[in-house]
């Protein structure tokens, strides 16, 4: 009898996994900071598609551990490094912000048996340059989402000359590539001089209002959050006049969902996407639904962030049923799946390049004033199946160089 029990013991000490009936999955999101309420609608994602899954995949049980960072690479390394190291989590989802996502990816090289999926980081290098084979994202990054809004304000608005105002990290150098590329090609003109960078958390916008040039036909702004609220607050009462481009963020529903005098001032505001709130489409209307259901003291609409955190956990989810939630391998038919995985999301068909990055459609959009009185970003243009290349061959797009406070050049 002593024998068989210390049998049973030994089997279960080398095979945990075939005991085990529970998936540990860590969500790291920015709940502290300029970035709070974005980190917010995050966690609403993740917990959308854990309801979509009952909180099961392979036929086991989903345990959601949570984490928070405050936008910084090294906060987000230490929520991630408890999750990992001690939680013990084996799928991890997120983060949130694009230098954290540089960062995370970097830490994901010293956890080969962990799997991690972004969660709505999007700085271009995270998957671009020297990505982590066990790093997915399947949400699209800051330079896709400008996909065709270059070319819309020159050739439609007729801008010619902008001013640059964004925060001073990767996920704006990446906005701004995206958006001054074709705008620059086209003949646009952004001169080094007229570009404003200014720290997360900045509160006073004073002196880059004061500093504005006059002679520009409009201002590309890419700040979000805290920081979008204020400087468009505090422009609006400066008198500005100058009309605005707005980055993914600057006009994301964390922003018009916000309460203040930004909104007469924003509508009208054109900028691009992976989301539309008027996206005419059942998928996206039943996801609106489900998101107004499960959380009706949300925004009006689920926000960008919302959206990115429910593709890459429902991706994780799609991904353990595939492979019956066995991780024993230490994921390796787990990471396979995820690679070759492609699934209809609210927005439209997900798939990954060879790097593990997202192809997926984008959104053109302006700032209008629904029914209701709230404020949604309305459909212009569909820019279908958009590749981190933008189309380009690879190694061609290497050569444009690293995202950067001055590339492009543009003058």
């Amino acid at each position: 009898m002593r024998k068989a029990l210390l049998a049973a013991a030994a089997l279960s000490l080398a095979s945990p996994a075939l005991a085990d009936d529970t998936i540990k999955m860590g969500a790291l999101a920015t709940l502290e900071g300029a970035f709070a309420v974005l980190g917010e609608d995050s966690m609403r994602g993740v917990k959308m598609a854990l309801e979509e899954f009952n909180n099961e995949a392979g036929g086991k049980k989903i345990e959601l551990i949570t984490g928070s960072s405050d936008a910084s690479p090294d906060s987000a390394i230490r929520a991630t490094r408890k999750l990992v190291e001690q939680d013990g989590v084996q799928v991890m989802v997120g983060p949130l912000s694009g230098s954290e996502g540089l960062a995370v990816k970097d830490y994901a090289k010293t956890q080969p048996n962990v799997t991690f999926l972004n969660g709505s980081s999007a700085a271009q290098d995270t998957t671009l340059r020297n990505p982590a084979d066990n790093f997915f994202r399947f949400s699209t990054e800051g330079a896709q989402w400008m996909a065709g809004l270059g070319e819309y304000v020159y050739k439609e608005k007729g801008y010619r000359k902008v001013a640059v105002l964004a925060e001073d990290y990767s996920f704006p150098y990446t906005q701004v590539f995206g958006f001054l590329e074709p705008f620059c090609r086209l003949g646009g003109e952004a001169p080094v001089d007229a570009r404003f960078w200014v720290p997360i958390g900045n509160k006073d916008y004073s002196s880059v209002i004061a500093a504005l040039p006059d002679d520009v036909d409009a201002i590309f702004v890419a700040l979000g959050g805290a920081d979008a609220v204020n400087f468009l607050t505090q422009y609006e009462q400066a008198g500005g006049e100058l009309p605005l481009v707005g980055g993914s963020i600057t006009v994301d529903q964390s922003v018009l969902g916000s309460k203040g005098r930004t909104r007469s001032f924003v509508v009208g505001t054109p900028s691009a996407g992976p989301i539309s709130d008027t996206w005419d489409n059942a998928a996206w209307n039943d996801f609106v639904a489900a998101y107004k259901k499960q959380f009706p003291d949300g925004f009006p609409s689920p926000s960008l962030f919302a959206h990115a955190y429910y593709i890459n956990t429902k991706a994780a989810l799609l991904a353990l049923n595939e492979v019956d939630g066995d991780l024993s391998d230490g994921g390796k038919a787990y990471r396979a799946a995820l690679s070759s995985l492609s699934f209809d999301t609210p927005t439209g068909k997900v798939s990954l390049d060879e790097r593990r990055q997202a192809i997926a459609d984008i959104f053109l959009t302006e700032v209008t004033e629904g029914p209701d009185g709230n404020l949604l970003n309305k459909t212009i243009k569909v820019i279908p199946q958009v590749t981190q290349t933008l189309g380009v061959p690879y190694e061609e797009f290497l050569e444009y160089g690293q995202v950067s406070r001055t590339n492009p050049t543009c003058q």
